[in-house]
């Protein structure tokens, strides 16, 4: 079932025209949040941070749109939010009609959900090599931050992944600095030291990256930095690993001629579940 402005519809009917401007210009945003347990994981930060990406794209944010309304029209919109676990996503796009300049700020809101296999985030073994995109970059600026419906350039890198037998892509800002991977960001490991692109960057501003920051930031046998990251670092490095909301932490194994082990990604995939665990509690 899909909700639609707080109206519960079949997935498969038709919500919008082709005029409509998520689908013309890709004038909307989404945010991803995790329901475990019947609860939404560190649902307070998902719901600012959506707040504060509306603003950054100038669209009227609704005097109904509370933490609770929202919340509520998630619950409403599933089957079976005790025992299954869901992958939610919020989408919000600018109302208008087909004019490129936009005549309003009114938006529209659209909620699904998608059933995970597993509540906590899993450890996959498998071989994962990636190789650097270099035919488009993304601009090291704050929209760049931001989830939007307009997703063209990582959707070219993953098919250029997929063409050439790689699991995926990391995508280079116009300065040359390794930001993420198609859908997550990338941290680089070397001994004790854990390096993540800043936002300046132009990498995702999730918060699932948030909350591993302030967790390594906590362990006092790592240090973090949030600092550019050179293309010529990664084959210095002892692990890599991208950080997604779907699957949290996801080693590298592989970088051109160079593998990687994933002791230190693990550790932290077992750190990540204990906080969604707790969060699930609450």
């Amino acid at each position: 079932m899909v909700n639609f402005n707080g109206t519960i519809v079949p997935a498969d009917e038709t919500l919008f025209t082709a005029n409509h401007r998520a689908f013309l210009y890709g004038d909307a945003l989404f945010e991803e949040v995790r329901l475990v347990n019947g609860k939404l994981s560190f649902w307070e930060e998902h719901y600012f941070r959506l707040m504060a990406n509306m603003r950054m794209l100038r669209m009227q944010i609704p005097m109904s749109f509370t933490m609770e309304f929202l919340e509520e029209e998630i619950l409403k919109t599933l089957d079976d939010k005790e025992t299954s676990t869901y992958l939610i996503r919020i989408s919000v796009a600018r109302k208008g009609d087909n004019a490129l300049k936009a005549t309003t700020n009114r938006v529209d809101y659209t909620i699904t959900a998608k059933v995970l296999t597993d509540a906590f985030y899993t450890t996959s073994e498998r071989d994962f090599e990636v190789e650097l995109f270099k035919d488009h970059y993304v601009n090291a600026d704050l929209l760049s931050t931001i989830k939007t419906t307009n997703q063209l350039l990582p959707v070219v890198a993953s098919v250029f992944a997929e063409e050439n037998g790689y699991d995926d892509c990391l995508l280079v800002n116009q300065n040359k600095q390794v930001i993420s991977g198609t859908e997550g960001n990338l941290f680089v490991v070397k001994g004790t030291h854990i390096k993540t692109a800043p936002l300046a960057d132009g990498c995702y501003n999730t918060v699932i990256r948030k909350k591993l920051i302030e967790m390594i930031g906590a362990l006092p046998e790592f240090e973090l930095e949030e600092a550019s990251i050179s293309p010529f670092e990664l084959q210095k490095a002892d692990e890599l690993f991208l950080l997604t909301e779907v699957s949290g932490v996801q080693s590298i194994t592989k970088y051109r001629k160079k593998t990687f082990t994933n002791k230190i990604a693990s550790s932290l995939q077992g750190k990540l579940n204990a906080h969604v665990r707790m969060a699930s509690l609450k």
